[in-house]
């Protein structure tokens, strides 16, 4: 819930709660209770919060950002030129085929190594 990334984003820039609370305008107890997932602040007060943090409110909530599918994005490319895609030899649409799958095996290898 918001109020641990509260916490966590507070701690980050080394605020107090009553620090947080004359920034925001609202009273200690106020802020307090949002940490605590007492009460939820409005959506204007979770807009400050997050222009205040350098966070969207997707991230403020807890919300994690989707992974995009590498397919997605072949699609849209092969897509976005379909006819020119369709123009292509059968084995040209192999080699483009081929070059794909050796870039999303590259990139799940070096995922793989990060982790």
């Amino acid at each position: 819930m918001i109020g641990e990334k509260l916490f966590e984003l507070r701690k980050m820039k080394k605020k107090t709660q009553v620090d947080m609370s004359k920034i925001l305008g609202v009273a200690k107890t106020t802020y307090a209770s949002y940490e605590q997932n007492r009460r939820m602040p409005d959506i204007d007060m979770q807009i400050k919060i997050a222009d205040y943090f350098g966070v969207t409110l997707d991230e403020l909530n807890g919300r994690q950002p989707k992974e995009k599918d590498i397919f997605d994005d072949a699609d849209a490319l092969m897509f976005s030129n379909k006819e020119g895609f369709e123009n292509l030899s059968e084995e040209e649409k192999a080699e483009i085929r081929k070059m794909l799958e050796d870039q999303l095996e590259f990139l799940i290898q070096r995922k793989n190594k990060d982790k």
